[in-house]
């Protein structure tokens, strides 16, 4: 397969976490039931616990979840969901949650820690939503879009990518003038308002910004490869 090399190398560089914190108010409140759920959770929690310590505590946890889930949520990528993960976690979410509160009271200690590793588990699914996202699209072969759900504001969004993934040399030539075209299209936008796609970066020294002017079929074809 064409380009199968830098595919991998992609998908490593998707899957190194902590290289910029993701700008992302926490993704699980872009969920249309967020808002009914965790207010029912708050609400109940000084039902949770014989010991009055853990009410405070666990009141605060849910209070600072979608703040406490930016500040754990380091991606290298920006915090941009499909809307059919962002449900699955959030389902995933609410049904610990709900049989967490199921219970009558709990031992001193033991409510806090739940919500503990329900949150740590939370991040987790949604660092894996994303990346997956990522990987999957980068295995078409081309330019390739998804929409998506941004995290820092819960408005409509959509990723951009450019997949190795071509089984033909006739396919790789047609993928390569269609990075050409879009690129072409690209530079020609007003810089203020254009966004850039995570595959026009410093990783591949053609696609850089001073060279994308003088950029031709061979030469994106060769660069390409050679990563």
């Amino acid at each position: 397969m064409f380009g199968h090399g830098r595919l991998g190398q992609a998908m490593a560089l998707l899957l190194f976490l902590g290289m910029t914190a993701a700008l992302a108010r926490g993704c699980l409140q872009c969920d249309p039931n967020f808002a009914e759920k965790f207010s029912f959770y708050r609400h109940h929690v000084n039902l949770k616990s014989w010991w009055v310590g853990d009410i405070p505590v666990s009141g605060m946890l849910l209070s600072d979840w979608i703040q406490n889930t930016m500040k754990e949520l380091h991606l290298a990528i920006p915090a941009e969901i499909t809307r059919k993960k962002l449900y699955q976690v959030a389902e995933a979410v609410y049904q610990r949650m709900d049989q967490l509160y199921q219970g009558k009271m709990y031992f001193p200690g033991y409510f806090p820690n739940e919500l503990r590793a329900i949150f740590r588990e939370q991040v987790r699914l949604i660092q894996n939503a994303i990346i997956e996202s990522r990987i999957d699209c980068q295995r078409h072969c081309g330019i390739y879009q998804y929409e998506t759900i941004s995290c820092s504001n819960c408005t409509d969004s959509h990723v951009i990518c450019f997949g190795y993934y071509c089984k033909s040399s006739a396919q790789w030539e047609s993928a390569v003038q269609g990075l050409l075209k879009y690129i072409n299209t690209w530079h020609k936008q007003d810089e203020k308002m254009r966004t850039t796609p995570a595959f026009l970066s410093q990783n591949i020294k053609c696609l850089e910004p001073q060279h994308l002017v003088n950029l031709t079929l061979e030469k994106v074809s060769e660069c390409l490869t050679q990563h």
